[in-house]
């Protein structure tokens, strides 16, 4: 599944320290990434389930989480520290119900040097961070089982999942 070029990590100098890696010769190009994370939802939440959304004493916890997302996406150079800072074209977070799990799809697109996936596993991990936080009222099962990247487009090498 891989689709690395090099055994070398690209986040270290030659000394082998840490290093941002130096984009300033890389032409802009357009470019996407999807991400996707899992969050098991025992029964006692998904009994709170009413339309699209479970409601809290907080709000919507699907919306909620859906802001909470698209706000950590922007934030990824915050968060992670060699991730470079990018203009965010767009960022789309998607949740929806399936059997037991929360899905959440972010979508994050940029015109820039360097790709976006970092920002779209941030926006699906803290979404489902968030989901987690807003129902621990209820219990404490909730399993987030996965995060993973799920596509990326632009730069040398697209990924597809």
């Amino acid at each position: 599944m891989s689709n690395e070029s090099s055994n070398a990590f690209s986040h270290l100098n030659e000394s082998g320290q840490p290093a941002m890696v130096d984009i300033s010769g890389k032409l802009d190009t357009y470019r996407i990434a999807v991400a996707e994370s899992r969050v098991y939802l025992p029964q006692v939440i998904r009994d709170q389930f009413h339309g699209q959304d479970i409601q809290t004493r907080k709000g919507g916890v699907f919306q909620t989480a859906i802001i909470a997302g698209i706000m950590a996406a922007k934030k990824t150079p915050e968060l992670i520290p060699l991730c470079h800072t990018l203009l965010l074209d767009g960022c789309d977070v998607q949740i929806h119900l399936e059997g037991v799990e929360a899905i959440i799809r972010c979508t994050v697109k940029t015109n820039g040097k360097t790709g976006v996936e970092m920002e779209a596993l941030t926006g699906a991990s803290v979404a489902a961070l968030t989901i987690y936080d807003m129902c621990k009222a209820l219990t404490q099962d909730m399993i987030i089982r996965e995060t993973k990247l799920i596509s990326k487009t632009g730069g040398k090498h697209d990924y597809n999942r």
